[in-house]
């Protein structure tokens, strides 16, 4: 028998969220570059950056999935960790090298349990000198490289919350349901600060990215194989699944064919909404998605301050179109179908009325 010389078909995947897996000794970057190369030009890039030495959920953003990545890092996040203390590192993990060596044999489990809970629900963070956060536009972490401290500000974060899974003094593992901005290495060290022996992130392991879980993501390995098989796309979770928990306002077919183009919508022309938790929005660029009758998500928008959903024509108020998610031509053609059957009906109902 001999073997088909033809071309394989390149596989065309949807836009969506991809759940994987990043195993050790990988950066998010080399993830990224590992699996675009088999994308054949598809737009790739990931939503929240796991460190080397972590593994866990990565979520990889395909094709127009790139341009909802703002909406997706406000997902919060759940982390095993592994945190030792009596050690203290200047990068605050294990990676790092050992600055302060402090005795334990006075700590007690009653004691870690104590002082852990006291970091659950809204506490204030310094980003630590080994990151991404940019001070005048430079990375820390460069500066750190260069042996050079850089004042920083606090930030306030959220621990949703903070449970000991374990405690074998000197390591204790924690689970932490976290807001976005957290950062789990410079909790550890905190947590060591507080109980007065030091500490660092030991092992990193992120559960949860929003609705992607660590028993679902695939492997670099799987990713491959499943693209080979054609089989990768029911693994992805479509734009309007990422973008769930944004409210909805439905158009019609007209109005639907200028969201297209990135014009604004009256508040008058919306059929109807879904998913507001209040009729009146609190607060300026409320983030929403816009669907045409059919239920296809067509863009982004944004919700003016003070609008009331339920008397739109109360007010003279747009909602503004910030991310067009699709094309004329994926769109267009069931767009144009839809008003040429506005028009037909209107014209059926025009001729009968003359009739009558």
């Amino acid at each position: 028998m001999i073997a088909s010389m033809e071309p394989r078909a390149t596989t065309v995947l949807q836009d969506g969220v991809l759940n994987v897996r990043k195993e050790a000794g990988w950066t998010s970057h080399d993830v990224v570059a590992r699996i675009r190369g088999k994308l054949r030009g598809m737009k790739l890039g990931h939503a929240g950056t796991l460190d080397p030495a972590a593994t866990g959920v990565l979520p990889l953003l395909v094709g127009r999935g790139t341009r909802i990545a703002e909406y997706l890092l406000e997902w919060d996040k759940t982390y095993l960790a592994g945190l030792r203390l009596g050690e203290t590192t200047d990068t605050q993990d294990a990676t790092g090298t050992v600055l302060l060596r402090s005795p334990i044999e006075s700590l007690s489990e009653a004691r870690i349990r104590e002082v852990v809970a006291g970091f659950e629900g809204r506490i204030q963070q310094l980003p630590p000198m080994y990151s991404a956060v940019k001070v005048g536009g430079v990375p820390l972490y460069k500066a750190a490289r260069a042996g050079r401290e850089v004042s920083r500000q606090v930030r306030e974060v959220t621990v949703f919350r903070l449970d000991i899974v374990d405690v074998q003094i000197p390591e204790v593992t924690l689970r932490v349901v976290c807001s976005k901005g957290t950062y789990i290495r410079t909790l550890c060290a905190d947590i060591g600060d507080k109980l007065g022996v030091g500490g660092h992130m030991a092992t990193l392991v992120r559960e949860r990215v929003g609705p992607l879980t660590l028993e679902q993501a695939l492997t670099v390995d799987e990713v491959e194989s499943r693209l080979e098989q054609g089989t990768l796309a029911a693994s992805m979770l479509t734009l309007d699944q990422a973008l769930v928990g944004l409210p909805v306002c439905i158009v019609g077919a007209a109005t639907a064919g200028r969201v297209l183009h990135g014009m604004p919508v009256p508040a008058s022309e919306v059929l109807a909404w879904h998913g507001l938790s209040s009729p009146l929005s609190e607060g300026a660029n409320r983030a929403i998605r816009i669907k045409d009758g059919a239920g296809r998500l067509l863009a982004i928008g944004t919700m003016p301050d003070g609008m009331n959903a339920e008397a739109p024509g109360a007010n003279a108020q747009s909602i503004a179109v910030s991310k067009v998610l699709v094309t004329e031509e994926s769109q267009g053609g069931s767009i144009a179908n839809s008003i040429e059957e506005q028009r037909r009906m209107a014209l059926v109902k025009e001729v009968k009325t003359e009739l009558v």
